[in-house]
């Protein structure tokens, strides 16, 4: 067993069964006994375990005690009388595989080390750290690779001008700070895409205003000059750039900080040397997901894409995620500088660890202060940390140095000088038990220097096996392994007492459990395919078939079992004549159950502890109301119907269907209080009263005598009415017709009179003049003897007038 001195509580939990050899595995929250036939103990993980062999303490177990009796605090199997040399209690181990000492100063030959140990091993049981020391000590002359990447859009003209003057005081500070520095240049402006930068050709090739003679077309990174030594070259490298421009305001500043941390190669990094990207821009940055506004959906993948010293995929891909830039500097142990002039990149620096930030003056003339007084302000600060750890393991760091942070994932020491060793307690904890050996790395962030942790868990008793390979304790038919037997094969049991001949072991088993559950319920062990249960602290054992039943696990109530007033049958309490309740506690009585009328709950409920326990619905104290069920206005209004006038739809089986209305009365009048009322098959409304009688469904009723139907319509009325209605509708309608007519002939008739007024008429006298001169004009015609023809025709055939 194993012991764990977290605190002194013992708390155990355990199922054993047949052991047949095998190993003890445990695991976080608890501990896991496990042999080659079946899972044996199941411990908390805070409790300290310990192991006592059987082979010296072979009556350490007594008849019917559980295996994992051998498994309790030191002290306590002292006191069994368990001797110490049979205890086995497995500790951590720590062992340093790799520990070189501390170098100076950076030697010409070989790498410095500034981190010791370099390799560590660890074995721990699960829930008990171990803590080790870490040294750090920055060596002087430190190798630094510094990366000058400079934004070139068209605000940054006169800071331009700057740096290109600045190239000497650049190289001056670096070897200030180290005769081993070099220095590099690259610079960015933005995606040469809308919106973010003017795609007509000639924009494209000069981004910048008009009168500006000196401009190169757009790009989105240029990586300039590699990492050198040579003051003159990066002087010219500089002074051959030209300003750029673009759209918008944020700049490309993310795509070319995560090419110029993952084109190591490129840029020249060494693999010893402090790495610093000092970034000088006068504007925000793009972040993820702004490439859609152009279009560009896919996600950056983290890696270089360089083509004649330029981003190649800086129109294909998105802009990189903060923290996919962090992550990337953090890998390959970059340490950004910030020279800016907005406070964008001072936010973004709060989310970059290992990052400094200065304000950066109109022209840049500042940048080489700001970028000592920014590197002394990161190698002055010491921050240890680890990469990723499986879920299953916590790491903590406690500072050993004069301003050393709080304890916590990271370890931080502040104001640490060049030559200056500083420590810090390393404390590793492995929660549960482990497959396989896992590594990871810890060290000071940006720097290459690492400690290489394997860590493994100890989920083993390493116990001395006996040489007897026939022991007696095994009845001669196994070996004791690790303190239990481990048996031949056609023999099973505790002490191999078993034989199974040519049976199948696992139908023995099976015997054994309850609805293919666990084995004997867990509280015993299988022999032969019978439960043989355990013993209980309290004397007692398990009981049953399958071990299934105990006497001492009952309810209590006053702190005594049943109350003092029963005993515990298989978990349940049988109590005394005059006693009641699940732990006993209450005595018989009925006092406080009975309604004023003497009944019981009101027949609806029963009387546990001297109180009512209601059916369904109905409440407390005396069962008397029920708010959720249906109103009896409802659910008997049918029945009343049926019972005071014979009518509805049980009038043919009443007595039968309406038995719950056991009393019912025609009454007068109805008693104070608002009435029901049912509508019958007439359409009459009925009114009752109703009382709910002691029981469930026990009713009494008062039916009122005089029913309220509806008065029978006047026939005769309805047909004089319908008459004399269509009579007054037809006059109304031939009414209608005859004013239609009479106004379609007053129209007519102004019409004539207009036309008849338009018309000159002589008077009549002359009318009788005219006819009478016609009369004789034509008898003068007879008498001369023309004739005179209506109508003329042609040819000679007709009459003519002369």
């Amino acid at each position: 067993c194993i012991i764990e001195f977290e605190i002194f509580l013992f708390s155990v939990l355990c199922l054993s069964g047949l052991f047949n050899g095998g190993a003890f595995f445990f695991k976080y929250g608890f501990v896991l006994l496990f042999w080659t036939s079946k899972t044996a103990s199941l411990f908390h993980h805070s409790t300290l375990l310990i192991e006592a062999s059987l082979f010296h303490s072979q009556n350490f177990i007594k008849p019917g005690e559980q295996e994992a009796a051998r498994c309790d605090t030191w002290a306590q199997l002292i006191e069994r009388g368990c001797m110490e040399e049979d205890i086995i209690s497995p500790k951590n181990d720590f062992s340093s595989s790799k520990n070189i000492s501390l170098s100076n100063t950076a030697l010409d030959k070989g790498e410095p080390i500034q981190l010791r140990p370099q390799e560590v091993n660890l074995k721990l049981r699960p829930g008990l750290p171990h803590t080790f020391t870490l040294d750090f000590q920055r060596v002087e002359g430190y190798p630094v690779d510094l990366y000058y990447l400079m934004d070139l859009s068209y605000s940054m003209e006169d800071d331009l001008r700057s740096i290109k003057t600045l190239g000497n005081e650049l190289f001056n500070a670096l070897q200030g700070i180290t005769k081993k520095g070099r220095i590099g240049f690259g610079s960015f402006v933005d995606k040469t895409v809308l919106p973010f930068t003017n795609t007509n050709p000639e924009k494209l090739n000069k981004p910048c205003a008009e009168t500006e003679m000196y401009c190169q077309p757009a790009f989105g990174y240029r990586h300039v000059l590699s990492m050198t030594e040579k003051k003159a070259e990066f002087e010219s490298k500089v002074n051959k750039q030209r300003i750029s421009g673009n759209l918008d305001s944020p700049e490309g500043t993310l795509d070319a900080i995560m090419q110029a941390a993952v084109c190591g190669e490129r840029i020249g990094w060494r693999n010893s040397s402090t790495r610093l990207i000092v970034l000088t821009t006068d504007d925000g940055f793009h972040m993820a997901g702004d490439g859609k506004l152009a279009g560009i959906l896919e996600p950056n993948d983290e890696r270089c894409y360089m083509d004649n010293n330029l981003y190649s995929k800086s129109n294909e891909m998105d802009y990189p995620s903060v923290g996919q830039v962090a992550n990337q500097l953090e890998k390959n142990n970059i340490q950004p500088i910030f020279a800016v002039t907005k406070n964008m990149e001072k936010e973004l620096s709060k989310m970059i660890p290992k990052s400094e930030v200065g304000v950066l003056s109109a022209d840049s003339h500042n940048v080489v202060e700001l970028i000592k007084n920014a590197y002394n302000r990161l190698s002055s600060k010491v921050t240890v940390t680890h990469d990723a750890l499986p879920d299953n393991v916590r790491v903590t760091y406690t500072p050993l140095c004069p301003e050393g942070g709080p304890s916590g994932d990271k370890g931080v020491c502040n104001n640490v000088g060049v030559g200056q060793m500083v420590s810090f307690n390393v404390t590793v904890t492995a929660d549960e038990c482990m497959q396989s050996e896992i590594s990871f790395l810890i060290g000071p962030l940006g720097m290459k220097d690492k400690l290489k942790v394997s860590l493994s868990t100890l989920c083993k008793c390493e116990c001395e096996n006996p040489v007897t390979v026939d022991s007696q304790y095994c009845n001669g038919k196994g070996q004791v392994n690790c303190g239990m037997c481990s048996c031949k094969a056609g023999f099973v049991g505790q002490k191999c007492e078993c034989s199974i001949g040519e049976k199948d072991e696992s139908s023995l088993r099976a015997a054994c459990r309850k609805d293919n559950g666990t084995e004997c319920e867990g509280r015993g062990d299988c022999v032969c395919g019978i439960c043989q249960c355990y013993t209980l602290p309290g004397g007692s054992t398990y009981y049953g078939t399958n071990c299934e039943c105990e006497n001492e696990s009952c309810e209590k109530f006053q702190n005594k079992l049943c109350g003092g007033n029963g005993k515990c049958r298989c978990k349940n309490c049988e109590c005394k004549p005059g006693y009641e309740g699940t732990a006993c506690q209450c005595k018989k009585s009925d006092e406080q159950c009975r309604t004023p009328s003497g009944s019981v709950c009101s027949g609806r409920g029963t009387c546990k502890c001297n109180q009512c326990k209601c059916m369904e619905g109905y409440q407390r104290p005396y069962c008397l109301t029920c708010p959720a069920c249906q109103t009896t206005c409802i659910t008997k209004g049918k029945c009343i119907e049926c019972l005071g006038f014979q009518t509805g739809p049980f009038s043919k089986n009443c007595s039968q269907a309406c038995t719950s209305i056991s009393e019912f009365k025609m009454v007068e009048t109805l008693p104070p209080g608002k009435p029901c009322d049912v509508r019958d098959v007439e359409s009459c409304r009925v009114f009752f009263a109703i009382k709910q009688l002691d029981g469930e469904d026990n009713y009494t009723a008062q039916i009122l005598k005089t029913r309220e139907c509806p008065k029978l319509p006047n026939i005769y009325a309805i047909i004089g009415g319908s008459i004399v209605g269509v009579t007054v509708i037809g006059i109304l309608i031939l009414l209608f017709i005859k004013v239609l007519f009479t106004l379609q002939d007053l129209k007519e008739y102004r019409k004539f009179m207009n036309e008849a007024q338009k018309t000159r008429w002589s008077e009549v006298s002359d009318i009788c003049l005219h006819i009478k001169t016609i009369t004789l004009w034509m008898a003068e015609l007879h008498s001369s003897g023309l004739h005179y023809t209506t109508g003329g025709g042609g040819g000679g055939g007709g009459g003519a007038r002369s």
